[in-house]
Order: structure tokens, then sequence, then C-alpha cells
């Protein structure tokens, strides 16, 4: 037979400790109520020019943001940081899935930083098209330029727009140069894709591949070499060196049936191991051969000037695509047109035009 009071006062919430006077329910309401408190604009503004990390973190959150105060506030921020931009090396990285980009990332990046130079990586994750979410894993896969105190690692969410680059990628770099970042390294999803949107905003386009895993041909006979201002094998090590020194024979044969691009750069191919830390160095070598020729030959600005007339149209495309199905009437007639569709009563062509009339 069980004992009552045993089994009763086994079951009785005990009398705790009383709490410190320093956890009292009126220092809590302060404690909530402070941080509750954000930054204003200004505050924001003075943080990211004198580079700190987390007021350049809260900007670019406010960038990305799809509230109306918020673009308010970023606006004035990018207007405010805009003088103190344009002045770094801008890197685009792609490459198919699994060819080691966030390794060959963090490894270039901890060059960079060992030369004295502040890195920023804006690193783009491929967002899901069911859920829309994305795993922004970036971070934890380059463990040792986190750390950094010269770097700084922002993953994005991709969403829907061109070449799986962020909405806001473009006004991201700015706030990063006022900062006082002089690299700044874009992450494409790689996809092997619409590269377009990166190669738009970078100065020098690297793209990584692998050997002796079919992608030779693939590379060579698709656009997006010629897109490239270089090419670097990744994971040239162990048994990997002999296909990779082949593939490098395969890429440069292919270099040459292509047009002499405006830049009068030639693109040349290079073997790295990100995980060994080899070739790094020479890739280092030959971007700045890049930028010196350009600057020399004025396609560095050139360049620059032809990337902001791009984003200028993109712009206006984005915000008229926005302003059309945020319309109350349009969606309410896009539903019916939908329920047409469907049922076989229209074509997608016929609603369109009838949406497009309202």
């Amino acid at each position: 037979m069980v004992n009552k009071k045993l089994h009763k006062s086994a079951l009785k919430e005990q009398e705790g400790v009383s709490p410190p006077e320093v956890t009292s329910s009126k220092t809590i309401s302060k404690i909530k109520g402070k941080r509750k408190t954000q930054p204003g604009v200004q505050d924001l503004i003075n943080g990211i020019l004198k580079g700190d990390i987390t007021a350049l973190s809260r900007a670019i959150t406010l960038v990305e943001s799809k509230n109306l105060k918020h673009l308010e506030k970023a606006n004035t921020i990018i207007k405010a940081c805009l003088p103190k931009s344009n002045n770094s090396l801008r890197i685009g990285v792609t490459g198919v899935p699994g060819v080691g980009k966030s390794t060959f990332i963090e490894t270039f990046g901890k060059h960079l930083t060992g030369l004295g130079k502040k890195v920023a990586v804006l690193a783009i994750d491929p967002s899901s098209t069911l859920t829309k979410g994305s795993i922004l894993g970036d971070k934890t896969r380059m463990e040792e330029l986190v750390k950094d105190e010269n770097a700084f690692i922002r993953p994005s969410a991709s969403g829907e727009s061109l070449g799986g680059v962020a909405r806001k990628t473009r006004e991201t770099i700015i706030l990063c140069e006022a900062a006082g970042f002089d690299i700044i390294i874009i992450e494409t999803v790689g996809v092997g894709q619409s590269e377009t949107a990166v190669h738009s905003m970078v100065d020098f386009f690297l793209l990584l591949k692998l050997a002796g895993a079919g992608d030779e041909l693939q590379g060579i006979k698709r656009g997006i070499i010629e897109m490239a201002d270089a090419i670097v094998i990744n994971k040239a090590d162990g048994d990997n060196i002999k296909r990779a020194k082949l593939a490098k024979v395969e890429f440069n044969r292919a270099l040459h049936l292509y047009p002499e691009k405006d830049s009068k750069w030639k693109p040349g191919v290079s073997l790295c191991s990100a995980l060994q830390q080899e070739g790094i160095n020479e890739i280092w070598g030959m971007i700045l051969k890049y930028v010196t020729l350009t600057k020399k030959n004025n396609f560095f600005e050139t360049k620059r000037k032809q990337q902001n007339k791009f984003w200028l149209i993109q712009t206006i495309e984005e915000q008229l695509k926005s302003d059309f199905f945020n319309r109350p009437a349009i969606k309410k007639e896009l539903k019916h047109q939908l329920q047409l569709i469907q049922t076989n009563k229209t074509t997608p062509f016929v609603a369109a035009e009838i949406l497009l009339n309202l």
C-alpha cells in the first residue's frame, strides 16, 4: 500500500530561494525596456562610418526588410554612406554546389586579412521555392574567418531575385564599403544558371570548377565562362592533382574559343587546394594584375558606371512589378483570372492582357 502522506509530499512544491535584489521585477523591467530601444538612423550612420559591425548588421537588416518604414530609414542610411563608398575591390565567386566555395572563400579571406585587408563576405544562400526559407549556414562553414576581427560575414537569402543574388546585395556593398571594408567577396548560390546579376555588381568574377566530375564539358558548353575573369580548379590535391592538371589544359583550350574581352584581359586558369591552402597567393596575384590593367585602360571605372545603369533599370523594373501586384484591383482580378485558367475558360495570355489593361 502506498503511503499517501509520502506521495503527497513528493509532489508538493518546495519553497525556493528569494531572488536577489539585482533580478527584482523592477530591474528586469528596466533591462527589458533597454533591449527594446533601437538605435536611431543617425546613430547607425555614425556607427557604420566608425566601422562598428553591430551598426552595420542592423543597417543591412533594415535594407533587406520589406517594411515601408524600414525602407525609408534604409534609404537615408544608404544616401549618407554613399560618399564614403566605391573604394573597395568587389570579387564575385561562383561554382556548382560542392565545388568548395565556402572553404575557398574562408582560406582566401584569411589570406587577405593576413595582408592587412578588411574583408566582407556577402554569402547568398538559396531560398526554397516551396517554403521560401533558407538555411543561412555560411557562418558555421567559415569557422575561422568568422572569428577574424578584420572580417565580416553576412549570409542572406536569395529570395526570388535573378541569379540567386539577394534582393538588396547592391545596397549592402555600399554599407560595407562605408564601414571600411576594402575587399567585398560575393558568393552566389552556384546553380550554374543566370549568374548575370552577380557579374553585374563585381569588378572581378571568379569561377570555381572541379576536375573529374564531368564539369569540364559543362563549363565549355555554357556561357558562364564568357563572364569569368579567371577559372580556378579547386580541390587540386592528393589523387586529384593529375585530373586537375588535365582539366586546366581543357579549360585553357576552351578560353581560346571566346572573343577578346572589352577589358583586354585574358582570363587564366589556376589550380588550388583551399583545404591545403595552396595556390591562394597566385590567385590574389592574378586579381591584382587584372586591377592594374583595367585601371590603366579605364575599363575598371567604365564597368562600374555601366553597372550603375544596369541597377537603375533593375530597380525600376522591380518597383513596377511590386506596385502592380500590390494594387487591390489587381489582387482581386488576378484571383478571378486564375480560377478561369484552372477551369479552362481562358488562357494565361488573355488573362494577362486583362490584368495589364486594369
